[in-house]
């Protein structure tokens, strides 16, 4: 007698499983390891605890695939060249200095650049100041004036940058004493010998001789001091392009016989006329009440020394052929080797 064949349950369970039932088992197990792992409750089944990386800055100096020079955008363009023709030397080249977490690059006459070296998504990478003009002081050339930098609220940051002597051409650090305006210290030989940073060797002749005829007209007292600088600055220093801004300053130094009376009305006129009437009277009150009459004309006091002349605020003394004697030293070697 043949035997039986077995059950049809049994053939079932010999089958191998397929591919969607062990999917299945493996997302069951996984929901029960979930729930029996430490820690886990019914607010927080489900949630996918996530660590946020900050990512390095793809927009500043740390993205190495973009060129700088397309990465910062200057306002406007530098001005050109000027100054000490011995400083020429420098036009091109660029100095860096790193302190603390910052770059700082100075490319004489041409502008001065932050970095910030960081990993912060928004580090900064900006431009202090684009050259723009030469501060002058007592006729001397003292700092770089760099201007129209990045925006610093609603104004725009600016940078001076100022020399002194060195064994080489260094930048030595930078400084914000104000904000969003910059100190930078440059050292260089260039700058060592004395009349190195003097105005007037650089100027071609026209500018010297205006220069000398300004001189001579403050040592015969025909300007003040004040007008005498007020001319260097419009007639020498703008003309030749070393000094570029507003005479701003210069104008609110003047004194009120240095400005010129501007009235909008004729009423406004004559009341001004009629306050300086009466200022005029007691002028002549108070000279007659001291015996003085109002007429009276001083007697010329002796010329002074070259020395008391000078210490006095008054011009330069002349030579034999009438030139101020200081413009000599004006003329000094500047040192170019």
């Amino acid at each position: 007698m043949a035997p039986l064949p077995p059950p049809a349950a049994a053939e079932a369970s010999s089958m191998p499983a397929t591919p969607r039932t062990t999917n299945t088992l493996l997302l069951l197990l996984l929901i029960v390891i979930a729930c029996l792992s430490p820690g886990s409750s019914s607010s927080n089944r489900g949630v996918i605890r996530m660590k946020i990386v900050e990512e390095p800055n793809s927009f500043g100096l740390n993205n190495g695939l973009v060129a700088q020079a397309t990465r910062l955008k200057a306002k406007v363009k530098p001005s050109r060249v000027t100054g000490p023709r011995h400083l020429f030397r420098l036009a091109g080249k660029c100095f860096s200095h790193t302190s603390g977490s910052y770059k700082y690059d100075l490319c004489p006459f041409h502008n001065v650049t932050q970095h910030e070296q960081s990993l912060r998504w928004n580090a900064y990478s900006g431009i202090l100041g684009i050259w723009h003009e030469w501060e002058i002081v007592n006729n001397t050339f003292i700092a770089m004036v760099m201007r129209n930098g990045d925006n610093c609220g609603s104004n725009s940051r600016q940078a001076k940058v100022t020399f002194r002597c060195g064994t080489q051409n260094a930048l030595l650090g930078v400084e914000e004493p104000r904000t969003c305006e910059y100190a930078v210290n440059f050292t260089s030989p260039l700058v060592c010998h004395p009349h190195s940073m003097l105005v007037y060797p650089t100027l071609p002749q026209s500018l010297r001789e205006e220069w000398d005829r300004i001189e001579q007209d403050l040592y015969d007292e025909i300007i003040t001091q004040q007008g005498y600088e007020k001319q260097l600055r419009t007639a020498i220093f703008r003309k030749s392009g070393y000094v570029l801004s507003a005479d701003a300053d210069a104008t609110a130094a003047d004194g009120p016989e240095d400005q010129e009376r501007v009235f909008n009305t004729l009423d406004s006129c004559n009341e001004e006329y009629r306050t300086l009437q009466e200022e005029v009277r007691r002028l002549k009150a108070l000279l007659q009440q001291h015996g003085i009459s109002p007429n009276h004309t001083a007697t010329a006091a002796p010329p002074a020394s070259p020395a008391e002349h000078r210490l006095a605020g008054g011009g330069l003394p002349a030579t034999s052929n009438g030139a101020p004697r200081g413009l000599q030293q004006l003329k000094g070697d500047v040192g170019e080797r």
